[in-house]
């Protein structure tokens, strides 16, 4: 079997904590990749939970039973993502003779050196000989993906009149803090933005925006043309995407924002309260290279190449591992 036929046919294991944020990323790399892949969502025991990676004792055997626990056979391919899960990276590549090629998305806490790939966000600074850098987060969209969920969403939206304007609403988290003062901010712009251009919305919140927030949303979009997903039925996210002609999203999630700009579509970012170095500089990048505009209550109108970081990666991450399988 030639190498590229062994990539084809490798086993794969996507092992996190089963955080959205992390688990999509490491999805997504596997499906560009094109690997048969199984998610491994793991739960890890008091106190190892706690410490950093080199002084676990045993990480295989440091998993809580309500999650996986994982065993023997290895997979040929791991992708792992989040602190959780770089004990139990380095234990399976250790365990399976160095025959797993494992890979790690984002800086870990440990000697970036004991992995085979770790592939990090340019606003991180973590350099090296194994280290691919992309801008922001990779996640699962492709071109071919929005335009499916575009057409099966279509119907769905006709009723709602041009400009459609998709609004991503997250929340708070370590960095920033969304709370009610700063959701009816953006209430009011998005009422004002209406009454200036007719537009519509099409709005998703996430779990972090949290119960109240979600109320003054709901409220304040009552007169306003629009359809909103707060978690009920089939997620219309995608299509979402696919189908607004500009887009809003608050500045809490580097995934989000990076999710809106693959189609090259106008994205304003309603910044909130907060940040850090590493959010401050992943912003500025973007906004320095026409990715993102800051949404002061107005609609622009610009475009830039659709940003597509999962599939650049990937192709990458092909050729290293097809050189892998060569040479076994």
């Amino acid at each position: 079997m030639n190498a590229d036929s062994k990539l084809n046919w490798a086993s794969c294991w996507v092992v996190t904590d089963g955080s959205a944020g992390m688990e999509i990323q490491c999805i997504g790399l596997a499906e560009a990749l094109g690997l048969d892949f199984t998610v491994k969502r793991i739960k890890t025991t008091k106190p190892w939970r706690w410490l950093p990676p080199q002084l676990w004792i045993n990480p295989l055997k440091s998993l809580d039973k309500r999650g996986e626990i994982l065993t023997p056979p290895w997979p040929d391919v791991l992708i792992s993502c989040g602190r959780q899960s770089i004990p139990l990276n380095l234990a399976i590549k250790e365990a399976s003779g160095d025959k797993t090629f494992t890979i790690h998305i984002q800086t870990p806490n440990c000697d970036a050196g004991k992995f085979d790939l770790v592939i990090v966000p340019e606003h991180d600074k973590l350099r090296g000989g194994n280290v691919l850098v992309c801008l922001g987060a990779l996640g699962r969209i492709t071109p071919e993906k929005l335009q499916e969920a575009g057409e099966k969403f279509r119907g769905q939206v006709t009723h709602l009149a041009p400009p459609r304007v998709a609004v991503l609403v997250g929340g708070s988290n370590g960095c920033y803090d969304m709370t009610e003062e700063v959701m009816r901010d953006l209430v009011r712009k998005l009422e004002a933005l209406h009454q200036d251009t007719g537009c519509s919305y099409l709005v998703t919140t996430s779990r972090r925006t949290g119960a109240g927030n979600e109320a003054i949303l709901k409220s304040a979009l009552k007169n306003v043309p629009h359809q909103i997903w707060t978690g009920d039925g089939e997620n219309p996210y995608f299509g979402y995407l696919a189908l607004a002609d500009s887009l809003i999203v608050t500045g809490d999630s580097v995934n989000m924002v990076c999710e809106a700009c693959s189609m090259g579509k106008p994205v304003h970012i309603f910044e909130l309260p907060g940040g850090n170095a590493k959010f401050n500089h992943f912003h500025h990048i973007m906004r320095e290279r026409g990715y993102t505009r800051p949404f002061t209550g107005n609609l622009e109108s610009w475009s830039y190449p659709p940003l597509l970081e999962t599939q650049k990666i990937a192709q990458n991450v092909r050729k290293i591992l097809t050189k892998r399988f060569s040479a076994l």
